[in-house]
């Protein structure tokens, strides 16, 4: 089984929708859920994650932990997510060895070229689907 790290920060409500997602596909690996606030750790625990933690720390350790990591397109850029998204959490996940899966969420201030502009929830269909796979490899 592979270990899936959701980061998450505000309301959790993105990292809360993808988790549930996940379990309604049928996902049993462990999903730890990680928010940059007790809040949004709170909303992923209550979507079904198995565990979770909150802050900078817990979010470098388990980033360098997943064997596949997900969350909003932010997490890469120092300072995103109304500052929720440190440098070193940034860092992190830019350095992780799992596979990310990152969703482009205009919140985040970055648009990636070449993608379809979708609804949030178009999105993490397409996340769920992406970890689906990669969960089989």
């Amino acid at each position: 089984m592979k270990r899936i790290v959701v980061i998450d920060g505000q309301g959790g409500g993105f990292g809360r929708t993808l988790i549930a997602a996940l379990r309604s596909a049928g996902v049993q690996e462990e999903i730890i859920a990680v928010g940059t606030n007790s809040a949004a750790t709170s909303a992923m625990l209550k979507a079904g994650a198995t565990a979770g933690a909150t802050g900078e720390n817990a979010a470098v350790v388990n980033a360098a932990r997943a064997e596949i990591l997900a969350g909003p397109i932010g997490l890469v850029m120092a300072n995103s997510m109304l500052g929720e998204c440190s440098p070193a959490i940034a860092c992190a996940v830019a350095e992780s060895r799992a596979q990310k899966v990152l969703i482009p969420v205009s919140k985040c201030g970055a648009w990636i070229a070449g993608l379809p502009e979708k609804p949030l929830a178009a999105y993490i269909s397409d996340a769920v689907a992406l970890i689906l796979e990669l969960l089989k490899q």
